[in-house]
Parts: structure tokens; sequence; C-alpha cells
């Protein structure tokens, strides 16, 4: 009779399969699959529990995602483009939990612009991903405001308008870790994941993800083919927890043959040494560089350890406000009186 094998733990003793979700929706080959495979591994691998985690997603096919993964963790799906909000005020009733939003080009970058903004001005500590696909999927393929300018796409014509990019976004909003990555590289996007949850404020991950539905022909910036032509890691990428040694081998200006999780082989090319990921100035000048020679900038393009998060800004207890009695948060008497008598 075969033996059961008994399956790995981490540290905290749990297995991999008590990191994942209910089976996926989405279509077969889409990068947000991808995407939730790296977050169930990072997790796993970081030993952290699936309930100090809360998820957040807005409306798309992005924000069904949180289904798929870490269904032992709290999640709210909320409203399109309202995600930020929500997130902002659970994070803040509960600073002992680590958030992840899950979210789409269209429901961040189109009808969530100005919550986006204010959610990075104000270093909201979490995991903020953009899984960006270019078009409203969900929708049957609508241009996003990230397709690229002359775009064809099959019954939705041309498009006319210029992009938008999520990385110069980030940047300019004052976001304290910015990366990006391609969901056809798995080890980057799960390296970036480990760093991006163990970073104190927002840490936006712009991941080109490709629909296979509605975007994925060969020229267009947000398909497969694409990706792997044109991708330009800025460096060899490992998260190494403290607790661990660490070990960094790499020349600047190489380049490197990766075999890819599909089987297919991409070409990387890292640049130089003397990269920057704190000089905002010169990171701008860099993308806008990169935009012009149409390359995919990948890696951890910005951070910045230094700036407050909003829990530091308001001075929160450790004890989560959500769970302060009622005789700890109810005003005394005598100061609704003070109060009252100022308004006379």
């Amino acid at each position: 009779m075969a033996t059961q094998r008994t399956p790995k733990v981490n540290l905290v003793n749990l297995s991999k399969s008590d990191y994942r979700g209910a089976p996926t929706t989405l279509c077969q080959g889409c990068g947000h699959n991808s995407i939730n495979s790296q977050i169930i591994t990072a997790c796993y691998e970081l030993n952290i529990l699936p309930e100090d985690i809360v998820k957040f997603s807005g409306i798309g096919c992005s924000s069904k995602s949180p289904t798929y993964f870490l269904e032992r963790s709290f999640g709210f799906n909320s409203l399109h483009g309202r995600m930020p909000s929500l997130a902002t005020g659970a994070l803040f009733a509960d600073t002992s939990l680590t958030g992840i939003a899950m979210s789409g080009d269209g429901d961040t970058i189109s009808i969530g612009m100005g919550q986006f903004k204010h959610v990075m001005r104000r270093n909201v500590p979490m995991v903020y991903i953009v899984a960006n696909n270019g078009v409203y999927g969900l929708t049957k393929g609508q241009f996003s405001a990230t397709a690229e300018e002359g775009l064809a796409l099959k019954g939705q014509g041309q498009n006319p308008y210029m992009p938008i990019d999520i990385v110069w976004e980030a940047v300019v909003g004052r976001a304290t870790f910015v990366a990006r990555s391609f969901a056809g590289d798995p080890k980057q996007v799960r390296e970036l994941l480990k760093a991006a949850l163990s970073h104190r404020g927002i840490a936006v991950l712009d991941i080109i993800s490709p629909c296979v539905t509605f975007n994925n022909q060969d020229d267009a910036h947000h398909s497969y083919a694409w990706g792997r032509d044109h991708e330009v890691a800025l460096h060899d990428l490992s998260y190494v927890p403290l607790a661990e040694e660490i070990m960094v081998d790499y020349d600047a200006g190489e380049s490197k043959e990766v075999d890819m999780h599909d089987g297919s082989r991409i070409m990387l090319r890292k640049l130089e040494s003397d990269y920057d990921p704190t000089d905002r100035s010169a990171i701008l000048c860099m993308l806008e560089e990169a935009n012009r020679q149409q390359e995919l900038i990948t890696g951890l393009i910005y951070i910045d350890t230094e700036q407050k998060s909003l829990f530091d800004l308001y001075n929160l207890p450790d004890e989560p406000l959500n769970r302060l009695p009622a005789d700890r948060i109810r005003p005394r008497r005598e100061t609704i009186d003070k109060v009252n008598a100022m308004m006379f």
C-alpha cells in the first residue's frame, strides 16, 4: 500500500495549500492567475498567517482575484475605483493587519485615479497591486487608460489617446515603494511581492498581465510576446529576510537568457550598477527614456524608507481601534460639556 506523503509546512506550521483560495474562473492563460499564484507562494515563504492579512479589491477581472488566494483571510470587494478609501479605513482601524489590495488598470487608473493619488499621498501601509492589461476585460475589451496610443482592438477601433504610465504616476505621487514586473516572470513577481509585504508604507506594484482574450496581439504592449521581447530588468532580484545571510552575485550590464514557466525564453538586460532607486528625478528621466525606446523596465524602481506612514502621523496605539471598548472611545461628560460651551 502506498504511503501518503505529508505536506511540507512553513515556520507557522501551514502548508502551501492553506494559502490557496477557490478555483479560478478567469480565462486559461490569464496573467492574473500567475500573479495570484505568486501571492500564495510569497505569503507561504514569508510565514505569514493568512488571518493576519486582509484583502481589498474594486471591480474588474483583477478584482475577482482575491477569491482565488488566501481563503482564510478576510476581504472586501468594493465599488469600482473606490477600494483605496475602504482599505484606508479598515487598516486605520486595525494596524496589526497587513493589507493586500488587488486592482486593475481600469479600476485604478481610469475611474479610480483620484483615490489612487490620495492613498499614495497618505502613505497607507499596504501592498497595492495593479494587474495591468490595457483593457476592460470584464466588460468585453474596451480600452483602459493604460492602452498604448494606436492600439487596435476588434470591435473597439483604434485608441487615439496617449497611455498613462502607472509607475510614473506612483513616483510622482510620492508612493514610497514602486515596482514593475511582468506576469510572465514569476520569480521577479514573487520577490517583489515579498519585499512589498515587508515595506512600511504604500507599495505599488504595476504588473503587466496579458489579457489572452481581448488584448494579446503580438505587437500589443500588454501581450506576452511584447513583454518577453522588451523586458529590461533593473537588477537580479531576491528578497532575503533579515534572519538569512544575503548572497548576491551579478554583473552590471549583463544580459541573461531566462527560461519562463511556459517553456519560452526571454533575454533580460541588467542596467549598470550605479542605478539608484532613491533618486526620484533620475528615475523619472530613466522612465521617460525607456518609454521613448519602448522598453519595459522591470524591478524595484523607487523606494523611500524614511517617509512617515499614515499610522505614524496619527501616533496610533498598538491596540487596534476597532477593539477598544466603548468606555475608552466615548468622550467623558465633562469633555462634551467643555466642547458645547465653546459653541456659545
